[in-house]
């Protein structure tokens, strides 16, 4: 874990979430003064050697100013942020880690540039080395934080309303650690099923939503906004968020890729068969009532082929992501 994280003043440095993850792993923060690259140069001249090495080299690279653009490059192939961070770490694992570089010396050697590879061997045999993974109290204790108050219905969150039993004598209560009176809570943006509260023991715990049982799949914050935009409020508020659970359920499953063999004749058959049973595939997905029943309806493609027996990955389902092959495309 580093020791010292110095930052720009950066509005993603600066947030509550990254101190509070850097208090997490004990690690100092240091600003640098404003207005003063040099106090962090070693990153500055790692950006500069990304493009200069790496990003010119990357189709679609329309360079800092116009001068430095390059010809047509509106009609290149363009790569997703996903894709764009995998060439990163290919590049940084193949190429970065094994150049020499002039400011990495050793003092018995101090001629000869190391790579970042050989200085890492040198410093490990100096200082060693002690692996530290993470466990899963502290991926829980690293997630975005906010500050509720727990009510007599439990935590309510953005339409969404959080109980359990650790509740009850907390209920209507102010937290005793917080100035303001309000109770940690650590959400999951990425699952927003459950959220975690930290009690007056000192420890996370897991409070789920009132609705978790009939959302089968995890749900992120952003399909949830999405969900609640389209979906207008026709009920009381208990009501209104049964809804949404259901329509989350029912866009959940929709979202399940379906199997098929991903030639472009099944691919015609699937949208034939499809356009005059719309209404029919609807009954049925509302009709299922457990995971167990949706799996049964639609069985997982994963499963390993027969000898004469070749399997495509099914419509719908994204595959990895092959840099060579993307190549060969160029």
């Amino acid at each position: 874990m580093p020791e010292t994280i110095v930052i720009d003043r950066g509005r993603v440095f600066v947030s509550a979430a990254f101190l509070a993850a850097c208090e997490t792993l004990e690690g100092s923060v240091q600003p640098a003064p404003p207005r003063s690259p040099a106090a962090k140069g070693a990153v500055e001249r790692m950006f500069g050697s990304i493009n200069s090495l790496f990003a010119q080299h990357v189709a679609g690279y329309t360079g800092s100013h116009v001068l430095e653009r390059g010809h047509a490059v509106q009609d290149e192939a363009h790569f997703t942020v996903a894709q764009l961070q995998e060439l990163l770490d290919e590049w940084v694992t193949a190429c970065w880690q094994h150049r020499p570089h002039d400011g990495l010396r050793h003092p018995v050697l101090p001629k000869k540039a190391l790579a970042p590879n050989e200085m890492w061997s040198a410093l490990l045999g100096t200082c060693g080395y002690v692996p530290l993974p993470l466990t899963g109290a502290d991926y829980t204790e690293l997630l975005p934080v906010r500050f509720h108050p727990v009510t007599g219905r439990g935590i309510r969150i953005n339409y969404r309303t959080y109980d359990h039993a650790v509740l009850n004598e907390h209920r209507g209560r102010p937290c005793p650690t917080h100035p303001g009176g309000k109770w940690e809570v650590h959400l999951n943006p990425h699952d927003v099923r459950q959220v975690y509260i930290r009690l007056p023991d000192g420890r996370l715990h897991e409070i789920p939503w009132i609705h978790r049982d009939h959302v089968h799949a995890p749900m992120s914050e952003t399909a949830w906004r999405h969900i609640r935009a389209a979906l207008h409020q026709r009920a009381d508020r208990e009501r209104h968020e049964a809804d949404l659970a259901e329509a989350a359920d029912q866009v959940l499953r929709r979202a399940r890729p379906l199997p098929g063999t991903g030639t472009p004749s099944a691919a015609a058959a699937r949208h034939a068969a499809a356009t005059s049973t719309v209404q029919t595939a609807d009954d049925d997905l509302r009709a299922e009532d457990s995971l167990d029943d949706l799996e049964a309806h639609f069985p997982d493609a994963d499963r390993h082929p027969a000898e004469d027996e070749e399997l495509s990955p099914p419509a719908g389902r994204y595959a990895l992501y092959d840099a060579f092959e993307e190549a060969e495309h160029w």
